[in-house]
């Protein structure tokens, strides 16, 4: 069982992510499509190089907070009991694991283009966040029998797990073909609808977008009949479709303006030579 804030913080975090990593692997390709590679994370260009590793200050930054929220924050501080780990907060204790990996994944990220004594391609960060993914998926698949997801709950759980597949998959896709930009692209929109589900499954599980005949009390989603969990779930499969819908659109017209506006000479006569074979 979750709560609004649990799924806000993390949700803000892969939303900014995702869709800077959109922008940027439009932006890198329209600019020199021939010299295109996969990027596991993206400098911000400009200010004379200070905001460069933002996106790593980004996900360092937001993994530690979110991890101080569920080891101090949520636990009140009785992390232990009897010299042992608090059995009830586990649930806390699992998901401070999986925030760590991202953590990690930051630093290590950073020592590598900082440092000569952590030298690793970009092949091996995109490993590494998709040893994050996977820790992340690994935990919500484990949850499913040791908690309450169950229901209408359990089905917002189980789309955003598939999120988080599609994300593993793209990231290590990545790692095996550095220079294709459907691959790079496909990783900043999974990101980006990680982000945006974890969103919407605050507002409805535990904000104002509750489907009718179901509520939150004592912890616990609850639906009065069947049909009511039916409707839940059918509203949850019709969000997803909008929300697909809405970031492709947006994916769409940011490629646009970005060849409209930085398109390389190359990347005319890449269209130029696609459309001769396909009038042949």
């Amino acid at each position: 069982m979750g709560s609004f804030k649990d799924h806000v913080l993390p949700g803000t975090l892969f939303l900014l992510v995702g869709v800077w990593h959109i922008w940027s692997s439009v932006f890198r390709y329209v600019s020199n499509p021939k010299m295109f590679r996969v990027r596991a994370w993206n400098p911000v260009p400009g200010f004379d190089g200070r905001l460069k590793y933002l996106e790593l200050y980004l996900v360092m930054i937001g993994a530690f907070i979110d991890m101080c929220i569920e080891l101090l924050y949520s636990t009140y501080l009785k992390c232990s009991v009897n010299g042992v780990l608090n059995p009830s907060h586990m649930n806390d204790f699992e998901h401070s694991g999986m925030l760590l990996v991202f953590f990690i994944f930051g630093v290590v990220a950073l020592f590598s283009e900082n440092t000569r004594f952590l030298p690793l391609p970009e092949g091996a960060l995109c490993l590494i966040a998709a040893t994050a993914f996977c820790a992340e998926y690994l935990l919500f698949c484990a949850e499913y029998p040791s908690t309450s997801y169950k229901g209408l709950e359990g089905h917002y759980h189980l789309i955003l797990v598939l999120l988080i597949g599609l994300c593993i998959l793209s990231t290590v896709a990545g790692a095996l073909l550095p220079s294709s930009f459907p691959v790079d692209l496909c990783s900043g929109i999974a990101i980006a609808l990680q982000g945006l589900w974890f969103y919407q499954t605050a507002f409805t599980l535990y904000g104002p977008m509750m489907p009718e005949g179901c509520r939150l009390k004592e912890n616990q989603i609850s639906c009065h009949s069947k049909d009511s969990e039916v409707r839940g779930e059918l509203l949850a499969n019709f969000q997803l479709f909008i929300m697909v819908l809405g970031v492709l659109v947006a994916v769409v017209g940011s490629y646009g303006f970005a060849a409209s506006r930085y398109g390389h000479s190359e990347l005319r006569s890449l269209h130029a030579v696609q459309e001769e074979f396909n009038r042949d």
